[in-house]
């Protein structure tokens, strides 16, 4: 795929933001063609690149999230670090920042400063819960967000297990890239750029309305009830488990579905006919004891390849809850091309994961490695207008 045919070829992204939104988001738009510059401070370089678990050199979190980017060194807290970040706003279309709210500002990088210098930049602050409200001091980690949207708040039993996904950085990262692209969209039509206040808490909210639906319902002045069940009440979605001691997800929802299913299993008796389709989301009241109970035995029988055969078998979604391991394995995901692996000059040989949208043609299905810390600063000093004098200079340090 030749990269001047994806949809953001010829946009330039400057990436000022660390860790996992923010990076997550300008890989996926280096995906879409865009070429984005990294920059990172001196040394220590984006704190994800030490995370657990390595390679022989950087973590794999950080492979994952900044494949096809550039890396530039420059430490924004020295007057030649600021000096090189406007420069590099005055040449770039898009900035992304995810420091705490506050942080630009000081260092004279801000979207104000930014827009003066560049009109038509579009610029991108992701934060934990937005520049302001009563929560806008506080960290963008990821739990402390699921905690709040009421998404952690939903269990039957009223425990809240810690999530095994970053629900709310991924949330950032999608609408970051969805509101990148929008104003890009817009930028067409109007001729300037603007200024993006992006909070993880309130993306990740919009994505909560099964959770909200009830007191949506309540603030109307209906009951609410009963809720949509989705968390676990609600025996026919729900896990089980097997004969060797494994997990079972099963949703057996649709009424068409149920029946076939109590019939494959000699059990006419659990299916009652005068269900609604609004049921399917409940607890199914009474019956849903007698058929949490049904359920348990019958998959107590089978182990876990068995239910996977059956599944591959009949197209019915009664799913092994498969390690992390096992994922990566299946053969579904091979068969998509859904993980690919590259050749990196230091690590070996990794794999990645590929984005969805390549089969379309929209993004590229073979990533470039990661860069190294600072890998690419003297070319992108160069592409940005300095001499070899001034690089020489900034970079002798």
């Amino acid at each position: 795929m030749k990269k001047n045919t994806l949809p953001l070829s010829g946009i330039k992204i400057v990436d000022f933001s660390r860790l996992l939104p923010g990076p997550w988001a300008t890989q996926m738009l280096a995906e879409l063609g865009a070429e984005v510059y990294k920059v990172e401070e001196p040394g220590i370089g984006d704190p994800s690149r030490h995370s657990y678990p390595r390679y022989k050199q950087n973590s794999v979190y950080f492979h994952a999230t900044n494949g096809s980017k550039k890396s530039i060194v420059v430490d924004l807290r020295e007057p030649s670090g600021k000096e090189v970040a406007k420069r590099l706003i005055e040449h770039c279309d898009v900035v992304v920042e995810s420091f705490r709210p506050g942080l630009m500002k000081k260092l004279g990088l801000d979207y104000e400063v930014a827009s003066k210098i560049n009109p038509k930049v579009i610029y991108c602050s992701i934060s934990g819960f937005g520049k302001t409200g009563s929560l806008s001091h506080i960290a963008g980690h990821d739990l402390v967000i699921q905690a709040m949207t009421g998404l952690m708040g939903c269990s039957p039993d009223g425990e809240a297990p810690v999530p095994g996904m970053q629900s709310a950085d991924f949330a950032g990262s999608l609408y970051c890239v969805i509101a990148i692209q929008a104003a890009l969209a817009q930028r067409e039509k109007t001729g300037v750029g603007c200024d993006i206040d992006l909070s993880m808490y309130e993306s990740l909210l919009n994505m909560c309305l099964i959770p909200l639906s009830t007191p949506f319902a309540k603030s109307a002045g209906y009951s609410g009830d009963p809720r949509m069940e989705s968390f676990g009440g609600n025996p026919r979605y729900s896990t089980y488990q097997s004969k060797d001691g494994r997990n079972i997800a099963i949703t057996l929802l649709e009424f068409k579905i149920w029946k076939e299913f109590c019939m494959k299993i000699e059990r006419p008796d659990l299916i009652y006919q005068d269900e609604t389709p609004a049921d399917r989301l409940s607890t199914h009241g009474e019956r849903g004891i007698i058929y949490r109970q049904a359920l348990k035995e019958y998959f107590s029988q089978f182990t876990w390849s068995e239910i996977m055969e059956h599944m591959l078998k009949t197209g019915i979604a009664l799913a092994p809850v498969c390690s992390p391991e096992e994922a990566m394995n299946l053969g579904h995901v091979k068969e998509r091309g859904a993980i690919d692996w590259l050749e990196h000059p230091i690590e070996g040989k990794i794999p990645y994961l590929v984005n969805p949208l390549a089969r379309a043609g929209l993004a590229i299905k073979t990533h470039h490695p990661a860069p190294l810390l600072g890998e690419n600063t003297q070319e992108i000093l160069k592409e940005i207008g300095y001499s070899e004098e001034d690089i020489h200079r900034l970079t002798s340090k």
